[in-house]
């Protein structure tokens, strides 16, 4: 499970349209709203300027109705100029006392003075620093925002591991390897594949997510891991998605997860992957499908899985090993302490 720091939130027209006269309503309207730029952001003294980045993110609730009380996760979502997509979790976050079953939405906007307003059917609420407070239904109190770690960032390698990548220098152990130098440490950019190759093994990655709350859905932080450049793991920024198979903890194409255990944008994530690949005889016949087992922060959300067939984009399924790949998707995804155990 997860490592949970609590702490006090950061604080955070229509116009009507006067009729034309005849003679320019076919003029082209000039009030329709503007698309939103795109924001990609990797380093984190930018990212912290945005006044929304103080916003989402994770919180927890205790609400009491009566005599009860009821705990609920929620996870507010960035979508850019102070506007936020809001979900309620009966139990708490995933991975951390939700009942995988109940989920409620909301919309949230932030005023001049920072304070941002949560409304929704049943559910109303302000994120204000310490004095943030929600209510869902008849259960009403204080909401408190959660800063939570993969219980395994940081791993080191065991003794027989090979290390992929933990310092500069270690990109040479890659094809097309490339140091992406940020504020906070040199990490591995994406687009390259590692000049090693493996047939069974275990293994662990680290990424962190771009801050991109203008985009969405595959457009929002894609990359991938893929396994013998044949299997993908999608990295994406899915905070707050339902979690689908092209979706982070996602085999792409295949296997939806267990659960979605994304954390929000430029909070370091964690991959712990046990892989045992295909077999195939003599004439190069498949007798039996790889399968994974991957733990996500912490969390089991493919739990020995098969692959009937390689992933799109992957290399055609055969005997001979294969090398990881880091998926360039044009969006500035950044990697970390990977190693590597080969098991014989």
């Amino acid at each position: 499970m997860f490592r949970t720091l609590l702490c006090g939130a950061l604080a955070a027209g229509l116009v009507a349209a006067a009729a034309l006269p005849a003679r320019t309503q076919d003029a082209k309207k000039t009030d329709a709203p503007k698309k939103k730029e795109r924001i990609a952001l990797n380093e984190p003294t930018e990212v912290a300027r945005d006044k929304d980045y103080a916003v989402q993110g994770e919180y927890v609730a205790e609400l009491a109705n009566n005599q009860d009380k009821n705990k609920y996760g929620v996870q507010v979502i960035a979508r850019g100029q102070g506007e936020f997509e809001v979900k309620v979790l009966k139990g708490g976050l995933p991975g951390d006392g939700w009942d995988r079953k109940t989920t409620m939405k909301a919309a949230a906007k932030r005023g001049d003075d920072g304070t941002v307003a949560i409304t929704g059917k049943d559910i109303e609420g302000t994120i204000a620093g310490d004095k943030s407070r929600i209510r869902v239904g008849g259960d009403e109190g204080a909401l408190a925002r959660v800063e939570r770690k993969s219980p395994t960032l940081g791993k080191q390698p065991p003794d027989g591991a090979v290390v992929l990548f933990a310092k500069e220098g270690d990109e040479k152990n890659w094809e097309g390897g490339k140091l992406v130098k940020l504020s906070d440490g040199t990490f591995l950019g994406v687009g390259v594949k590692s000049k090693e190759k493996f047939q069974a093994f275990t293994a662990h990655v680290e990424f962190r997510l771009p801050w991109m709350p203008h985009s969405s859905g595959q457009g929002r932080g894609n990359s991938g891991v893929y396994f013998q450049d044949r299997y993908e793991c999608q990295v994406l920024d899915s905070f707050g998605l339902s979690g689908e198979n092209n979706e982070c903890g996602g085999i792409y194409t295949q296997h939806k997860p267990r659960e979605n255990m994304c954390l929000p944008p430029m909070v370091w994530q964690t991959y712990d992957i046990d892989f045992t690949p295909a077999q195939f005889d003599a004439d190069g016949k498949k007798t039996k499908n790889g399968r994974l087992t991957l733990v996500h922060n912490g969390v089991v959300v493919q739990d020995n899985v098969e692959f009937p067939k390689e992933c799109p984009g992957g290399q055609k399924e055969a005997p001979a090993p294969g090398p990881f790949q880091f998926q360039n998707h044009g969006d500035p995804v950044v990697y970390r302490n990977v190693w590597v155990v080969p098991v014989k």
